[in-house]
C-alpha cells in the first residue's frame, strides 16, 4: 500500500445536542439518565392526532450558532419530514430540515500542530439544520430481543455539515475538537460526549493527488471521542487504498467503527437525499426569524474564542501558545481573567523587568504561568474539573501578587498554593504567617549570611573561580538551604556574583 499516491477527502457531519429544558416538539425533559421511556409524550411517540410545537430555545440556540460562525441566519426555514423506518423512529420519519436549513453557510478556523506556530486552516460550513433525534435501540439483556427507550426520541439537534475541506485525520480531528469548543463556549451544547450530546459522522474518501473529481465515499456513523475519529478514520483511509490498489472498487455505503478491534465494517448501502422522500411537513409553519430577533441575540453572545485569544497576544502580549491554552474554553478563560482583575486590585505597581512594559502585562503573564502550570497540573494531577478547583481566582490572585512584591519567592508560592488546595488554610498571607514563610529581603542580612557561605565553603569557591559554574550553583543552594528557602533568590545571586567577583 503507497499512501503518498492518494489524496484523502473528508467531511463531517455533527450532531450538537442543544442545551435546552425540553424537546424540540414537545414538552418533555430531556435530561440524562432516566429509566427508559419515562420521558416520552405523546408527541414523542407519536400517538395519532398529536400535533408537534416547535422550542423557541432551539431556535435561539441555531442563531447564536449561525452568528458565531459568520453564516447566514436565514430569514424563513421550513421544517421536512425525512422518511425511513427504524424501530426507534415512532412517526417512521423524522422532523428535520432538507432545501431551506436556518443557517447557511459559515466558517471555523482550526490550528494544526503543535507550538507557537501552527498552521491555520479555514473549514467551511454548507449548513447548519434543527431536527430531532431519535430513540434508542436496547440490545444487552434482552436474550435475543431488542427493547426500544424512546426518552431521546424528539430531543432538539443542530446538524453541522462542512464542505469536503480536510485532507488528514489530524485537520479531521482538529476540526471535531475546534467545533466542540465552540458550541461548548456559547452554551448551545454541554459537550458531554459519553452521554451523546456530541456525535460526529466522518465522510471519508480517497483519490489519486492531482485528480479533481472526489473518489467514493463512507460515512463513518456515531463518532463520540476524539480518539475513536481518529482510529476510525485512520483504519478506513488504509482500507480504502488497499481495496482501490488491489483492484477493487469503492461502494458507498454507511459503516460503523468497532472500537474493540480498532476496524470499520458496513453496515448499510448508503442512501441519498431522494431515498428519503423529503417533503415539507404540513404540521409546522415556516420559521420565521426577523432581523430584529438576531440583532437582540448578537448583543447577548459573549467575546468568541478567536477574538479573545487575538485580544490576549496584543493586550497582555501573551504568546499565541499560551493565549491557545488560556482560550481553549470559556471556562479556563474565565478563571484567568478573574485572576488577573482580582491581582490588579491589588495594585501590582513595581515591574522588576525591562522585559515588561507595564504592570498589567506583567500581571497577565504571572496570572498565565499559574494557570497554565501549576493550577493546571493540579487539575490533572487529581482529575478534577476547574469548576471543582479548591483554589477560586481570589486565592490565586493572593499567591501571585505576594511573589510580586516579593514578599514569596516561586518555591514558597508552590509550597502555599499545595496547602491551599489541600483546604488549610483561607488565602496566602495566612499560611504565610502562620508558617514564618515571608521572604528576607533585607541587603544586609542577605550580605551577612552570604559571608558565612563562603567562609564555610571554601572549595566551592575557589572550583567557581577555577572556571567551574555547578560550584556556583552549589553556593546558592547552601545560602538558600540556611534561611530554609525564605532569602530573596535574586538578591543571593547578584551578591554572590558581586563577592566572587563573576
Amino acid at each position: 500500500m503507497s499512501s503518498t499516491k492518494w489524496e484523502v477527502v473528508i467531511g463531517l457531519e455533527t450532531h450538537a445536542q442543544l442545551r435546552t429544558q425540553s424537546k424540540i416538539f414537545s414538552d418533555s425533559s430531556i435530561a440524562f439518565g432516566a429509566a427508559p421511556n419515562v420521558q416520552a409524550s405523546a408527541v414523542d411517540i407519536a400517538l395519532p392526532g398529536v400535533l408537534p410545537v416547535l422550542n423557541r430555545e432551539a431556535v435561539v440556540c441555531a442563531i447564536k450558532f449561525g452568528l458565531a460562525v459568520g453564516g447566514t441566519v436565514a430569514p424563513r426555514s421550513i421544517f421536512a419530514r425525512k422518511n425511513y423506518f427504524y424501530p426507534d423512529l415512532p412517526k417512521a420519519y423524522q422532523i428535520s430540515q432538507f432545501e431551506l436549513p436556518v443557517v447557511v453557510g459559515g466558517s471555523l478556523e482550526i490550528s494544526v500542530g503543535a507550538g507557537d506556530t501552527p498552521s491555520q486552516k479555514t473549514i467551511h460550513l454548507t449548513r447548519a439544520h434543527l431536527e430531532e433525534d431519535a430513540g434508542k435501540s436496547l440490545h444487552e439483556d434482552f436474550h435475543g430481543k431488542t427493547g426500544i427507550d424512546l426518552n431521546r426520541a424528539g430531543t432538539p439537534l443542530l446538524e453541522i455539515v462542512t464542505e469536503p475541506d480536510m485532507r488528514s485525520t489530524t485537520e479531521a480531528v482538529a476540526y471535531a475538537k475546534a467545533l466542540h469548543a465552540l458550541v461548548v463556549w456559547i452554551g448551545i451544547c454541554d459537550g458531554n460526549m459519553s452521554e451523546g450530546s456530541f456525535r460526529c459522522d466522518a465522510n471519508v474518501s480517497v483519490r489519486p493527488f492531482g485528480q479533481a473529481e472526489f473518489g467514493t465515499r463512507r460515512e463513518i456513523k456515531n463518532l463520540n471521542s476524539f480518539r475513536f475519529m481518529q482510529q476510525a478514520i485512520d483504519y478506513e483511509i488504509a482500507w480504502q487504498i488497499a481495496e482501490i490498489e488491489e483492484g477493487r472498487k469503492i461502494t458507498q455505503a454507511t459503516v460503523l467503527f468497532n472500537p474493540d478491534i480498532g476496524e470499520t465494517r458496513a453496515m448499510r448501502s448508503k442512501e441519498d437525499a431522494h431515498d428519503y422522500r423529503y417533503f415539507p411537513d404540513p404540521d409546522l409553519l415556516p420559521l420565521d426569524i426577523s432581523r430584529e430577533w438576531v440583532d437582540e441575540i448578537h448583543a447577548q453572545m459573549p467575546e468568541l474564542p478567536q477574538a479573545m485569544k487575538a485580544r490576549f497576544c496584543t493586550q497582555y502580549e501573551l504568546s499565541a501558545y499560551d493565549a491557545s491554552v488560556l482560550t481553549a474554553s470559556r471556562e479556563m478563560a474565565n478563571y484567568f481573567a478573574a485572576t488577573l482583575r482580582s491581582l490588579l486590585s491589588k495594585g501590582i505597581g513595581i515591574i522588576k523587568s525591562a522585559e515588561y512594559p507595564s504592570a498589567e502585562i506583567y500581571a497577565a503573564k504571572l496570572c498565565a504561568n499559574w494557570v497554565m502550570g501549576e493550577l493546571s497540573a493540579h487539575l490533572s494531577r487529581d482529575e478534577i474539573e476547574l469548576a471543582d478547583s479548591p483554589l477560586s481566582p481570589l486565592m490565586l490572585a493572593g499567591i501571585v501578587s505576594r511573589i510580586a512584591d516579593e514578599t514569596i519567592s516561586n518555591k514558597i508560592a508552590k509550597e502555599i498554593f499545595e496547602a491551599l488546595w489541600q483546604g488549610e488554610g483561607v488565602d496566602a498571607d495566612t499560611i504565610i504567617d502562620a508558617r514564618g514563610l515571608r521572604q528576607i529581603s533585607d541587603v544586609g542580612a542577605i550580605e551577612a549570611l552570604v559571608d558565612e557561605v563562603l567562609a564555610a565553603n571554601q572549595k566551592s569557591v575557589e572550583e567557581f573561580r577555577a572556571g567551574k559554574e555547578k560550584a556556583f550553583n552549589a553556593l546558592v543552594g547552601q545560602a538558600m538551604k540556611a534561611t530554609k528557602g525564605k532569602a530573596n533568590p535574586q538578591q543571593v545571586t547578584d551578591l554572590l556574583r558581586k563577592k566572587l567577583g563573576g
